[in-house]
């Protein structure tokens, strides 16, 4: 990997707060000086980077670089499994609910039932805070310093007339609820209505990639995502419709896209995402992003 890539995985894996942010945005810059900041203030502030024109580019590439806060449990994703997926969450959420319910009953019974109702109510504030900005997880190897080190690594990889068409986006608070994408969106809107944008989300972690793509990219750019991303050892790429396959993340906001994900596999549930959003997001398999790199330009020589 680039000098870039093993400090980004070394010491910029916290980038959660507006200062963590800007360290990072910093260390990018020095780099990468001709770097633009793309800043939309409001409701929530975010800062996308964005290395090369979405105006003039063929082919936009993009990750998300903010990260999340450390959590006693995983976001396990199951993407062919919705059934399972819903069942993980109304888990979470019942039992959320149930210590709620249990702190106010007993205050309840100690000290009345209007102290017991704003214990409650104070309580379901406080999860409802640590999920959006509880304290940073330091270990974020998957999700996602692998997205945004394969962008560097693709790019560094890059001939100059590949970087030409090319446009890297990084975007900001896609844990928040994919709001730098959508601000990007809106920036962008005639740009990227007919231009595709590939997302490279958690893919340090697993041997199987999904390559989740909606219908306008599959059916303009099926036969070269498969025909780039061939199987290689042990790692394999399978094509799918985004309409079949649960994948939360930024490229959802635009209608010529796909996203990739690596997975590992477990028999009934299938494929599935786990250790994210805890202390144990420490698996980073470079050869995941060597192999994405080799696709990636095998990608832009065909289209």
């Amino acid at each position: 990997m680039t000098e870039l890539s093993q400090l980004i995985l070394k010491d910029y894996q916290v980038r959660k707060t507006q200062k963590q942010k800007t360290r990072f945005i910093a260390l990018m810059k020095e780099h990468f000086p001709q770097l633009r900041v793309e800043e939309t203030r409001g409701l929530f502030h975010t800062r996308n980077l964005i290395l090369g024109n979405p105006e003039s580019a063929r082919v936009v590439l993009s990750a998300h670089y903010d990260t999340c806060a450390v959590l006693p449990f995983p976001n396990f994703l199951t993407p062919l499994n919705l059934p399972f997926y819903l069942l993980y969450q109304l888990l979470i959420v019942a039992v959320c609910c149930l210590l709620v319910w249990g702190a106010q009953r007993w205050v309840t019974s100690m000290a009345g039932e209007a102290l017991g109702l704003a214990v409650a109510l104070v309580l379901f504030l406080g999860v409802f805070w640590l999920l959006l900005f509880g304290p940073a997880n330091r270990h974020t190897a998957n999700d996602n310093t692998s997205g945004v080190i394969t962008l560097i690594e693709c790019y560094a990889a890059m001939s100059e007339e590949q970087r030409q068409n090319v446009c890297l986006v990084f975007f900001d608070l896609e844990e928040a609820g994919l709001i730098g994408s959508s601000n990007f969106r809106k920036t962008h809107k005639e740009a990227m209505k007919d231009k595709l944008l590939l997302n490279f989300d958690c893919v340090s972690d697993g041997d199987t990639f999904l390559l989740v793509g909606s219908r306008p990219a599959r059916e303009r750019y099926g036969e070269a995502f498969t025909a780039s991303f061939l199987p290689k050892e042990e790692l394999t790429t399978r094509l799918v419709s985004s309409s079949r396959v649960l994948y939360p993340s930024d490229q959802a906001h635009f209608p010529v896209s796909a996203a990739l994900a690596s997975f590992r596999t477990i028999p009934v549930l299938g494929l599935y995402v786990g250790r994210i959003h805890t202390p144990r997001d420490t698996v980073f398999e470079e050869e995941n992003i060597a192999y994405l790199k080799e696709g990636v330009l095998s990608l832009l020589e065909r289209l």
